[in-house]
């Protein structure tokens, strides 16, 4: 009986380290995932002021080519990258670097809802050397863009 209880506690106390452990390996790894206030979004209504005043900017839309036939803001630059998850998907957004690193102009990204995929571009675009107070992503992405006047089809 006695041997039992040994055993009993013995794994009791096992599992306990082993949880403690397992959870201490996952939390670097949650830490890593970026937080949304990392990003910088625009607002429908301000990107629609921005392209109405013919301000100097860059829109990268990142939906893919079917979507994008469909309907795009006026003036994007395609890539058809999204979701933006393999380094496949990434490549489609190396021929705008040189234009986006030549330029100053704020950079809208543009993805279907303005989530995941934005994220992604953006942090791609900060490890290529853009710098973080020019990208923006388009609050609520294609699917938010409430500006009929401002499509293409």
């Amino acid at each position: 009986m006695k041997k039992s209880l040994y055993l009993v506690g013995l794994l009791a106390i096992l599992s306990v380290f082993l949880i403690v452990g397992c959870s201490q390996e996952t939390a670097p790894q949650q830490a890593e995932q970026p937080e949304e206030s990392e990003f910088t979004y625009y607002t429908a209504e301000q990107l629609k002021q921005s392209i109405e005043a013919n301000e100097s900017i860059t829109i990268v839309d990142i939906q893919v080519e079917e979507a994008f036939n469909q309907h795009h803001i006026k003036g994007v630059i395609p890539t058809y990258a999204y979701p933006v998850k393999t380094e496949e998907e990434k490549a489609k957004l190396d021929p705008v670097l040189p234009e986006l690193k030549d330029s100053e102009n704020p950079i809208i990204i543009v993805c279907p809802g303005g989530k995941s995929g934005a994220q992604r571009t953006y942090q791609y675009f900060l490890e290529n050397e853009i710098a973080k107070d020019r990208l923006f992503i388009l609050e609520n992405g294609q699917s938010g863009w409430p500006y009929e006047a401002l499509l293409e089809k």
